[in-house]
């Protein structure tokens, strides 16, 4: 039986549906999930050396994210650009800007595999959690080193390994241990795609950055509560969420009732879920 041929343009085609199908979703959850991440904002940004007057792109912005913490520190004279995929995604995304009074972004639809941007046109180029899902890597950072200015900086984060990223692994686990979900074609870009640091590093030497160096970062989400995390899985879950919610209800019963039980180890003394995730940073830089 032949293996199915991974196709690039019908995985990115999957991926802008899958997005813009949980938008509603991620801008329900945006306030409890940036609670978290928004500390990994602020770590990029101070990885890329991000200042006032700084020109920075933000790649697969998703609802904003690094670009709003970015536009925050570049002022009035300098600007943010962020592109993504998805337009319910952006949509979000400009909503939330308008509303902290931000006019320094310009949130444009765009693949981040063909950044039709001028050269040297940025002096730092962000990506939170979008790095792993790009096909062909390799030619997208040549492409974002190519944007940057002499001395400019990139600065993105990955995910670690499942097993140090439970907000995305114990769901995923409970529903396999009930349904059989068959492998995607091999090749098939994931969430902990690029886990291997050194691995990571190399792709970025390889495309010809400086100083390229990675270090672990730990983002905890807080709930209030396991049917609160279960709820967040199912608006924002994307394809793991779509199998759930397929199922008969006494199935989906039982997956949820899974998640609960996975995730007690996670409970504070207060009674609230506090879950560690660790993420891969990475940084390097255009010559001089």
């Amino acid at each position: 039986m032949a293996t199915d041929q991974f196709d690039p343009d019908r995985f990115k085609a999957g991926q802008q549906q899958t997005w813009d199908s949980v938008a509603a979703g991620w801008k329900l959850w945006c306030a409890t999930f940036e609670d978290g991440a928004g500390a990994l904002s602020s770590h990029l940004a101070s990885l890329a050396g991000v200042r006032a007057g700084y020109r920075v792109l933000d790649i697969a912005t998703g609802i904003g994210e690094p670009a709003i913490t970015a536009a925050a520190l570049v002022g009035t004279s300098g600007h943010v650009v962020a592109i993504d995929q998805a337009p319910q995604m952006l949509a979000i995304a400009r909503e939330r800007a308008q509303g902290l009074g931000l006019n320094n972004l310009d949130f444009r639809e765009m693949d981040a595999e063909k950044l039709e941007l001028p050269q040297e046109t940025f002096q730092a180029v962000l990506c939170r959690w979008g790095l792993m899902f790009l096909p062909n890597l390799a030619d997208s950072l040549i492409s974002m080193r190519r944007l940057l200015t002499p001395g400019g900086k990139l600065a993105a984060a990955v995910w670690s390994t499942p097993d140090k990223v439970p907000l995305l692994s114990i769901a995923a686990n409970v529903v396999r241990q009930m349904v059989e979900m068959p492998p995607p074609p091999p090749g098939t870009p994931n969430a902990f795609n690029l886990a291997d640091a050194p691995k990571l590093e190399q792709a970025l030497t390889q495309a010809g950055f400086a100083d390229v160096r990675s270090e672990p970062f730990t983002v905890t989400f807080t709930f209030a509560s396991g049917e609160e995390f279960s709820r967040f899985i199912l608006d924002v879950g994307g394809p793991v969420a779509e199998v759930v919610r397929t199922q008969p209800a006494d199935k989906q019963t039982e997956m949820i009732n899974g998640m609960l039980e996975a995730v007690q180890q996670f409970v504070t003394p207060e009674g609230k879920l506090s879950i560690p995730n660790e993420v891969v940073c990475v940084v390097g830089a255009q010559s001089s």
